[in-house]
């Protein structure tokens, strides 16, 4: 493609029906993280091949744990994972989610909070990754001000909720392992060492748009205007370089609609002279702590 004047190819967004794929962590134990995320947060184990599970929802991976049991934990004051958010299609569905969690993983609990775009509750699971479990409001209840998302964090009381949303049979299918609905990676929040780096490398390289940044030590960005599809955070990791090779963290996938979207991010980022690895259906590259992103098009990942 030809540019005139020094702009990016394609220069702008990711394409509006973006969305998040699974999240790879490496694990020391993988037989315990199987146990978490298949009984206490009730996603199915799809597949198990040796080092390597695949858990999600019916067709859908959400959590890929990759067994690395040489390996050692990262300081928390590294970047890495944050949180992986995995959304649920109905309060339902988010409370036996909830209730699953707290009944066989109580300690694991570590806050709830209403942001106004969604409601949200907050885990660790065994290995130290954060897990948010949510439910997202209607979008036509969404407030933006200037291109920027109205959030805020607001008490919310987990045993009232659970009261509310949990019905008989969603209190049945929990007790069981069983899941409710339908559950995706909504979004991914990673620790990272500085903010102008992240917004450099997500927002004017790879193409997300900023939706919030007025939290400090904190951005969030999307695509077609959903509320934050990723987010970077200093809050424990201000400074951090890149990470070493460690337990956590091991991938994060993004999906866009085609194989156009795909080649368009792709000269992109090679504008940018941003080292890259494509295979024809996967691009792959690391951010700026040697976190890997890696995105595909929907066709190519069976989303």
């Amino acid at each position: 493609m030809t540019t005139t004047n020094g702009a990016a190819p394609n220069a702008g967004l990711l394409a509006a029906d973006t969305g998040m794929g699974a999240v790879t962590l490496r694990v020391g134990d993988l037989d315990a993280m199987i146990r978490y995320y298949r009984d206490g947060v009730t996603l199915e184990l799809l597949s198990h091949d040796g080092p390597v599970a695949v858990l999600g929802r019916g067709s859908t991976p959400v959590v890929i744990l990759q067994h690395a049991p040489e390996l050692r934990h990262a300081s928390p004051r590294d970047a890495g994972l944050f949180h992986t958010a995995i959304l649920f299609d109905t309060r339902e569905a988010l409370a036996s989610a909830i209730f699953s969690v707290a009944s066989k993983y109580p300690g694991t609990f570590t806050g709830s909070a209403d942001h106004l775009v969604s409601e949200a509750f907050y885990f660790t699971d065994p290995e130290g990754n954060g897990v948010e479990l949510y439910f997202d409001r209607d979008r036509s209840t969404w407030s933006w001000t200037h291109g920027r998302i109205e959030m805020a964090t607001v008490f919310l009381d987990p045993n009232a909720y659970l009261r509310d949303h949990l019905t008989e049979g969603a209190a049945d299918a929990a007790a069981s392992g069983m899941g409710v609905g339908d559950a995706v990676v909504g979004h991914v929040h990673l620790s990272v060492g500085d903010i102008p780096s992240a917004r450099e490398f997500y927002v004017n390289r790879l193409g997300f748009e900023t939706t919030a940044d007025a939290w400090p030590g904190a951005l969030f960005v999307s695509a077609g205007g959903y509320h934050h599809h990723m987010a970077m955070n200093t809050w424990n990791s201000a400074g951090a370089g890149k990470r070493g090779l460690a337990l956590g963290l091991g991938k994060v996938e993004i999906v866009v609609p085609g194989a156009d979207d795909l080649g368009e991010l792709g000269e992109r980022m090679s504008h940018y002279d941003v080292p890259m690895r494509d295979d024809g259906r996967v691009l792959a590259f690391d951010d700026p702590w040697a976190n890997l992103v890696e995105v595909r098009a929907a066709a190519a990942s069976g989303a």
